[in-house]
């Protein structure tokens, strides 16, 4: 199994977890955009969010999310961020 396939895995895992309204695991090598994002499906899944998203919305949000910490998107987001973050400061 590669490690892409194993972080599948404990995506699909995770996404269950937060379904079945149990929480969302940390430390398993997800990224932050995507644990936030099953936190809110798990918000959805058991009545604690008040957005207009549907547990469904929420779902496809996770797995898009999740497919940005394949692709390296996600990481690359957060160093534009860190980069204009310091640019702000004189750095």
């Amino acid at each position: 199994m590669t490690d892409g396939q194993q972080l599948r895995r404990t995506f699909e895992v995770g996404l269950a977890e937060a379904l079945a309204g149990r929480g969302v695991a940390t430390c398993l090598g997800l990224d932050d955009p995507t644990e936030e994002a099953l936190w809110a499906v798990y918000d959805a899944a058991t009545g604690h969010r008040t957005g207009p998203e549907t547990v469904e919305e929420l779902v496809a949000a996770a797995r898009r999310t999740f497919e940005g910490q394949l692709d390296g998107s996600n990481a690359a987001r957060w160093r534009e961020q860190l980069a204009k973050k310091f640019a702000e400061h004189g750095y």
